[in-house]
């Protein structure tokens, strides 16, 4: 401990003094008084005996004050040491002081919490607690209000240097008057506690304020006592505004029930929350849809003290909301408006629900289907391949492959089902989506595909033998006519000639039949009122037809003109005729009727077959036994037939097929809807520029050669020696001079070496290494005014389309010709200028 200073002097010998003596003289003096007259028995009643026992009790309790008081105070300003001595064993830092700041004494606990050295020396008293400034303020100002306000003193709290907390209490005393007395007790555990108390309430406050959503607090009086930061701004309002100046909450609220009385209990309770939705006004009048879970505060005898709420606006979820109904609003219109049909099923594979198109493809049986398995919906035979696409979409996030299955119903559709899985919120909640697209067209043109290249097939056969067959007829028929230029009529060789020729002919008949189904024959279409082909075909019909069977012809007014092959419509006419006939066995009617027609996109009453346009439609209907279910698809086929062994080749109705095919027009054939008897329908393009069409076609008509002798130089190229040997014979003897080849490169030749000019060229199309268009090519690029004739046993168009020359000049001769027909070719074109 700190010796006192040297200077201080020692406590004296504590004496009452003289001022005591007198004191105390006087209190025994008024005490005898009272005793003397209680002896000498004085009446003094008993109001001066209350009186006079009260003056001697504060006789004696002022006395006693003085003596003590006045025995401290000379003690403590005249023995320092004795308070030194009690200051020292205190565990508490203590440290005495004059007025003026002065050090006078302190106790080790005061050093050991201030950490000092008790040998340094301190030039001020803020230097005895902490050295900087601010500390040295608190000290000061600590210090002034202990010398003014006396005993009450006053309390501060620093920091020490090494991070100690110290509450330091200071105040006089008035046995010590001169002297300030500071009490140090150490506080850091508690202001550490009060940190954390300070941090956890300012963490709290960052939470409630920066939370995503609201909070407010009302009273018993619905006014706002606490509203956090995130709500004061969505109000428009400092957070201050709202809990300081005691707002009522009615203020915020746009709107309330009419029926509300209490809004402490706005929301009808779940438990012990209330929730429900409001909308607040902002502070400029704009309006704020919010959701509030709020509790009820309440004392013991249910008096509503306040609530607290919790608020999540809504602005954001009502967008979303409006976008979750703008998707199913655009989601139903999608499902009832879309071309396909779509089905919702569950996850066991019932139907919930079908759109429009989904009831217009399946018709009545839909109606039964709902609330059943799709399988009702499906023929028998596909009820397991269902099944098993439903239970593989179910286990898989990816869409089934589609399946192909035939739908029930009147009419035999089939479809394409393309099922995907949606998944639920729980197990077993997820539904099937089903997409529905009608294949039935898509089925009748790949079965039209089918048969088309199935038709191209035989027609490239067909053509193939064809070429080759006309090649030997030409020479047959060619031989025969240079046969009979030798024999007159009535010699027996010229009928067995003729006889020759004649079959020879039947034989080409044939393979111009085989090139009609085919569609490689060679067409010369013309614009053609079929009014008149039927007009004038009516009598050669009744005469086919017998007089069992009536012929019936309706003909439409201003029937709009085709452009067809009139001799090949012709035929097609009367192979429709005499199949008819032979289905009514006997008697029945023959109708023949005519439409002008325009087909729409997506008309149902046409064929899906047939594109938009104007047509000229000619039906033709019987009333015999019709055409078998099975057998109707494959009338069109070649070499088909229905008739006995030897009654028929099975190539009229592919004949028919083919030429209505190559002229670009359609035939379709059902049976009637009385059971009784077929119709067949030809619908021929409508030629729109008929008028100039028929001009030009009056205007290119040539005029009939009689004489078909000529002369001029011809260059005939044919790889077949008897055609060629046939042609250069025929040509010759008509007085025309025939240069010969069998080849193109020797065609190239003799044109080359051949001084004199050459008027025209007759070449073969079809020949080996050069063909015919390549020789006529490089002829022409030297000879560019030479006239062509172009010999095949194939159609025009299977060539002239692929040729990369002027065409206009070029002419065609079909195969087989006879000597007449090669002659007036070879005239035609000479004399043409």
């Amino acid at each position: 401990m700190q010796k006192l200073n040297s200077r201080r002097r020692r406590n004296p010998k504590f004496s009452l003094g003289m001022d005591a003596r007198q004191l105390a003289a006087a209190f025994f003096l008024l005490a005898a008084l009272i005793v003397i007259s209680a002896l000498l028995g004085q009446e003094l009643g008993l109001v001066n005996i209350v009186i006079l026992s009260a003056m001697v009790i504060a006789a004696m309790g002022i006395g006693l004050w003085y003596l003590i008081f006045h025995g401290l105070r000379q003690a403590a300003s005249g023995n320092l040491e004795l308070l030194s001595d009690i200051i020292s064993t205190s565990p508490e830092g203590r440290l005495l002081t004059t007025k003026d700041g002065r050090f006078v004494y302190a106790n080790d606990a005061y050093f050991s919490l201030l950490e000092l050295s008790q040998k340094e020396q301190r030039q001020t008293l803020a230097d005895y607690f902490a050295p900087d400034a601010e500390a040295g303020e608190k000290i000061d100002r600590l210090l002034k209000t202990a010398v003014y306000e006396g005993t009450t003193g006053g309390r501060i709290d620093i920091e020490t240097k090494t991070g100690r907390w110290l509450s330091i209490l200071a105040h006089t005393m008035e046995v010590m008057p001169d002297n300030i007395i500071w009490y140090i007790t150490e506080t850091t555990r508690q202001h550490r506690l009060e940190e954390d108390e300070r941090i956890a309430r300012e963490k709290l406050s960052e939470y409630f304020n920066n939370a995503p959503v609201g909070f407010y607090s009302l009273d018993g009086e619905g006014k706002v006592q606490f509203a956090n930061r995130i709500f004061a701004d969505w109000l428009g309002y400092q957070q201050e505004e709202l809990t300081d100046s005691q707002i009522a909450f009615t203020d915020l609220v746009a709107k309330i029930n009419e029926n509300q009385l209490d809004l402490m209990e706005i929301f009808s309770a779940t438990g012990p929350l209330y929730e429900g939705e409001l909308t607040l006004r902002r502070r400029d009048g704009t309006l704020l849809p919010v959701h509030v879970t709020q509790t009820i505060v309440r004392d013991d005898g249910g008096t509503v003290l306040g609530s607290r709420s919790v608020v999540r606006e809504l602005l954001q979820e009502q967008e979303w909301r409006e976008r979750v109904a703008n998707a199913e609003l655009h989601f139903r219109r999608f499902f009832e408006a879309a071309p396909i049909g779509i089905l919702l099923l569950d996850s066991e594979g019932i139907v919930k629900e079908v759109n429009p198109a989904f009831r217009a493809l399946t018709g009545s049986v839909i109606n039964k289907a709902i609330g059943a398995h799709i399988t009702t919906l499906v023929q028998e035979s596909d009820h397991e391949l269902m099944r098993q696409k439903l239970v593989e979409a179910s286990a898989s996030d990816m869409a089934a492959p589609s399946i192909e299955v035939k739908l029930l119903g009147t009419t035999e559709r089939a479809a394409s089902f393309y099922i995907s899985a949606i998944a639920g919120e729980d197990p077993g909640t997820g539904r099937l989506l089903v997409h529905v697209i009608d294949t039935s067209a898509q089925r009748n043109l790949e079965v039209q595909f089918a048969q088309s290249q199935k038709m191209q097939a035989v027609g490239q056969l067909a053509g193939g033998i064809a070429h080759d067959f006309n090649n030997l007829l030409t020479a047959m028929i060619g031989f025969c006519d240079l046969l009979l230029l030798r024999h007159q009529v009535g010699d027996p060789s010229y009928s067995d000639i003729n006889q020759i020729k004649q079959n020879a002919n039947r034989a080409a008949g044939l393979v111009r039949q085989l090139l009609a189904f085919s569609r490689q024959q060679t067409l010369r279409p013309e614009v053609t009122d079929l009014t008149d082909v039927l007009a004038e075909l009516s009598n050669l019909l009744r005469r086919l037809i017998g007089e069992a069977i009536q012929l019936k012809i309706n003909h439409a007014r201003d029937l709009w003109l085709v452009k067809v092959d009139r001799g090949q419509f012709e035929q097609v006419i009367i192979n429709l005729a005499v199949n008819a006939r032979d289905a009514m066995a006997g008697d029945g009617l023959l109708t023949f009727e005519t439409e002008n027609v325009t087909v729409r996109p997506n008309q149902k009453e046409f064929n899906e077959l047939i594109p938009p346009g104007d047509y000229s439609l000619v039906r033709v209907s019987d009333t015999g036994t019709g055409i078998p279910k099975e057998v109707i698809g494959k009338i069109f086929d070649p070499f088909f037939t229905t008739k006995k062994v030897g009654e028929g080749t099975g190539l009229g109705l592919s004949t028919v097929y083919g030429i209505i095919k190559q002229t670009g027009g359609f035939i379709f054939a059902e049976n009637n809807e009385d059971g009784k008897g077929t119709t067949f329908s030809i619908y021929l393009p409508r030629h729109v520029e008929a008028a100039k069409s028929a001009e030009n076609g009056d205007a290119l008509q040539q005029p009939v050669h009689r004489d078909l002798t000529g002369k001029g130089t011809i260059l005939l190229v044919e790889d077949e020696d008897p055609v060629r040997l046939f042609a250069a014979r025929a040509l010759e003897n008509k007085g025309y001079t025939v240069l010969q080849a069998d080849c193109g490169e020797m065609a190239l030749e003799v044109a080359h070496d051949h001084e004199g000019e050459i008027d025209l060229l007759i070449t073969d199309v079809v020949m080996p290494v050069m063909d015919g268009p390549t020789l006529v090519k490089n002829i022409l690029g030297e000879k560019p005014d030479l006239k062509v004739v172009f010999i095949s046993g194939y159609a025009e168009d299977a060539f002239r389309k692929d040729l990369d020359f002027d065409v206009s000049k070029i002419d065609f001769l079909p195969k087989p010709f006879s000597l007449k027909e090669i002659a007036t070719k070879v005239k035609e074109v000479l004399v043409r200028d």
